[in-house]
């Protein structure tokens, strides 16, 4: 399918339109390492941890997977702790650094809306509606599905394809008629699930791991997709 032939256009955010992705790995990094460390005992956290169990997921469903990859089975309020240390040390650091948007990303979707594709905001994240109106951004998109959107519907978090089919369902367009932008692994594999069309954007998962996992295509800059 070519991207202009879409009824929709559904993208990720971080990683794919803010440079957020960055902010989250090294939050993440700070609370598990901290907390691997004084766990004792088991394998310390590696960058491989953010991108095999956290990056694109609902923070409990990320931790749990995490815990899970090292034996260890925590109680559901010391997970939720885990978690808002985590949202705590992403919003301090959100705060000092500011949200950087990829040019490519805004020219694709410049050239997106230009041609009346309608799109949307489809993330993990219940900062995402923050982030969107930080970067200046949050008005372009008919709606946003996130954190805070699937647990109100009861949506399970990529990579099960549910909220990106909701999102499908808000625009009125056909899963099989719809573009999804992913640079996370679960959700390239989310996109696959719900029979979507998928763009891998590769900001170091690999290209070839998202090929794997289910992206038509993969480009490192959405910029390149733009036609002139």
């Amino acid at each position: 399918m070519h991207l202009l032939e879409a009824e929709a256009v559904l993208f990720d955010l971080d990683g794919v339109l803010t440079d957020t992705a960055a902010v989250h790995e090294r939050a993440w990094a700070q609370v598990m390492s901290e907390f691997l460390d004084s766990y004792g005992g088991v394998e310390p956290y590696s960058v491989a941890d953010y991108y095999t169990h956290l990056d694109g997921k609902q923070r409990q469903k990320g931790i749990q997977s995490l815990l899970a990859s090292r034996g260890i089975d925590l109680p559901a309020e010391s997970v939720t702790e885990l978690g808002a240390r985590k949202n705590a040390a992403f919003r301090q650091a959100l705060s000092a650094e500011g949200v950087q948007v990829f040019p490519g990303s805004v020219r694709f979707l410049d050239w997106i809306q230009q041609h009346g594709i309608p799109v949307a905001v489809v993330s993990s994240s219940r900062n995402a509606p923050a982030v969107l109106e930080a970067a200046g951004l949050l008005d372009r998109f008919v709606t946003v599905v996130d954190g805070t959107v699937a647990a109100e519907h009861d949506l399970p978090s990529k990579p099960a394809p549910d909220t990106y089919e909701y999102g499908a369902k808000l625009l009125g367009a056909a899963p099989e008629r719809t573009a999804i932008i992913e640079d996370a692994v679960s959700g390239v594999a989310a996109g696959r699930a719900g029979n979507f069309w998928v763009v891998g954007v590769d900001r170091g998962a690999g290209s070839e791991t998202l090929q794997q996992h289910g992206a038509d295509i993969v480009v490192g800059d959405l910029g390149e997709l733009v036609e002139a």
